[in-house]
């Protein structure tokens, strides 16, 4: 694999990071995860935008929006896929072993691939766990690399035969997945929980509520023992259906409502690769 590391490409056996970058060492950095659909990236300004947002959030420097475009445009020229997912990572570069960043930090770190992977079935199972997101944390709502809590709920996930695990928040409300948002449908009307649970900004959260008037409120967990319709959103996902949850299943699972959301976000998401903020304010 061809990959971008700094300002060059690199072949991914040979690129070299410090032992020390604080990324490695105490997950100090931020990260997208892009789709792209023959070579295209999706709604790429959006992912950059919410990328500074996380940097700021961490204290690091602005990623340099003009090197991480041409990063991207030159790993799918030379890792081409019909369907993709663009990982940017950025990090603070080389730090002491512990959580303090030096006094004067050095040249924080980029890394760019892109990889191909299948298209999702429409329908998926998911699980609940017992451990929560913080919504008053400092990490919260910032897409960080420090994912050791998703790794966990995701292993408990496969062991259940299910692809995704929901968090609630420390107030036992639902929050979100560990890699997605979360969407009901409760007699026709079509929620998720309002950034201030915790969960992540997502990007295709934001243009589903735009596109669609879904209502963001605050949900109890229950609400997917109950919820008529219940389905997830990403980047990778789009908008996928959950026909199971634990133990409870979600009869006709993708529903009528989730269904036409699905057919509209193709649609949308086709006729325009590269949806502006104002889509989503």
């Amino acid at each position: 694999m061809r990959i971008w590391l700094n300002d060059t490409m690199t072949d991914a056996d040979e690129a070299s990071v410090s032992a020390l970058d604080h990324g490695l060492t105490v997950g100090d950095g931020v990260f997208e995860a892009v789709k792209t659909v023959e070579g295209v990236p999706f709604a790429l300004t959006l992912h950059l935008e919410r990328m500074r947002r996380s940097a700021a959030g961490l204290g690091l420097p602005a990623p340099h929006t003009d090197l991480v475009r041409r990063a991207c445009a030159a790993v799918i020229d030379a890792e081409p896929h019909p369907l993709g997912r663009l990982r940017i990572t950025f990090t603070a570069g080389r730090g002491p072993l512990g959580s303090m960043r030096f006094a004067a930090p050095g040249a924080p770190t980029l890394v760019v691939a892109h990889e191909g992977y299948e298209p999702r079935p429409d329908t998926t199972a998911a699980i609940t766990v017992p451990w929560t997101r913080n919504e008053r944390g400092a990490l919260a709502g910032l897409k960080t690399t420090s994912y050791a809590e998703n790794v966990l709920a995701l292993a408990r996930a496969r062991e259940a035969g299910a692809s995704e695990a929901i968090f609630p928040n420390t107030a036992g409300l639902l929050c979100e997945g560990t890699g997605s948002n979360v969407f009901v449908v409760v007699g026709g009307d079509i929620l998720t929980p309002p950034l201030s649970s915790g969960c992540l900004a997502g990007i295709t959260r934001a243009l589903v509520v735009a596109w669609s008037g879904a209502r963001e409120v605050d949900l109890p967990l229950e609400v997917l023992r109950e919820a008529d319709e219940i389905f997830l959103t990403s980047t990778t996902r789009d908008v996928q259906a959950l026909h199971r949850v634990d133990d409870r299943e979600v009869s006709d699972a993708p529903g009528p409502v989730t269904a036409r959301l699905m057919s509209e976000f193709t649609e949308r998401s086709s006729a325009d690769r590269d949806p502006r903020p104002a889509m989503v304010g």
